[in-house]
This record gives C-alpha cells, structure tokens and sequence, in this order.
C-alpha cells in the first residue's frame, strides 16, 4: 500500500504494484475505495480487483486508474467488479469528487466511454449465455425501462423525471434490477444489459 489519506468523509487506499498488497493493506486499513492501477507490473488491476472481492470482508469501492479510456484492462477490471474508472489525466478535483462520489454508493459511469469499451470488448456481446442471464431475471417492463436509462448514465433523479415517477419509486426499480441480474452495482447491471445484447453499444 503506497499510501493512505484521511478525508472526513473518505478513507482512500491507493494501491501498490505488488502480489499480496489486498491482504496486508485492504483487511488492515479497511479503505473505503481503493485506487487501483489498471496496469501494474506483477499483478493486473483484473487479477486485484478479483481479488480483493474475493477475499477481503465487505470489501471497498473499487476504482481503477488509466491512461486510456478503450482499455481492455479497463473493461475487464469493470466486468471483475470495478464500480467504475478514472483517467490518469483527470484534475484533482475532478479526482476527489468521483471518489467521494464512490464511497458514498453511486458508480462512476461515463455512459459514452461504456459504450466504447462494450463495443471494443465486450465478450460476445448477445450471446446465448448472456440472453439467458436476462431471460432469468425475467425484468418487468419498468424495470427494463429503467436499465436502458441506467445504460445512459442517468441518475436516480434524471430517471424519475424521465418516467415521470417518484425517486423513491426509481430506487426500488434498480434495486430489483440489481437483484434479479445477480449485479453488485449499477455498472454491473449495464455490462450486462450490453453483453447481453438488451443494450446495444453502438
């Protein structure tokens, strides 16, 4: 672990290139969001991202840092369980905003450079596998409805006046699209909905 900063709000680890760094720095510091390099010399931020979900209790926000926005290592640590991704390049402020934003629950989706990133790489987008993930879910048309606007990037409350709903109404909706689709967040259900061919990418 590179190092830590304490914010009132944010516990922020920022995650070092080796083998092992999950164990010795998430289980001891607990961060609430981890940096995580997309690239690293011994360990990829896929391989981490996987890891720190698997082995590590209630585990932080993950968000992975790159240079490139149509990075396969981008799409792939999103598809591990990412909640989202921020370019290397991105102001400061820019940078402590989308984190906060992250330990408070929301994703970081930039729902065009999804779009590009699901075009690139999603893995066989459509394909039999992943229709049935959706057909599973068996999502009503509401909740349809409100995937597609999550795959648009727009907020809870850009929803509910999209559908002209409550927002109370709009947060149920995406809790029972996350549940039904199996997604720890809102950029796991629209990887799905892409993959699945639900929402198309281009």
């Amino acid at each position: 672990m590179a190092r830590t900063a304490r914010t009132a709000r944010t516990r922020l680890a920022t995650w070092a290139a080796r083998r092992g760094a999950w164990d010795t720095g998430c289980g001891w510091l607990r961060p609430d969001v981890v940096a995580m390099d997309v690239r690293m010399p011994l360990m990829d931020g896929i391989e981490a991202t996987r890891a720190v979900l698997r082995t590590v209790p209630d585990p932080p926000k993950i968000v992975v840092v790159t240079t490139f926005e149509n990075d396969a290592y981008v799409y792939g640590a999103l598809r591990a369980g990412a909640d989202g991704f921020l370019l290397k390049r991105a102001r400061p402020a820019e940078i402590v905003h989308a984190l906060r934003a992250v330990a408070a629950g929301d994703s970081l989706l930039f729902p065009s450079a999804l779009r590009e990133l699901a075009a690139a790489h999603a893995q066989e987008p459509g394909s039999a596998e992943a229709r049935e993930t959706l057909r599973r879910a068996a999502l009503t048309d509401r909740e349809g409805q409100v995937l597609r606007l999550m795959a648009r990037g727009l907020s809870n409350a850009e929803i509910a006046t999209h559908l002209t709903v409550g927002t109370e109404t709009v947060k149920s909706h995406v809790s029972a699209v996350l549940s039904e689709l199996g997604a720890r967040d809102r950029t796991q259900a629209v990887i799905a909905a892409y993959e699945s061919g639900f929402v198309s990418p281009g």
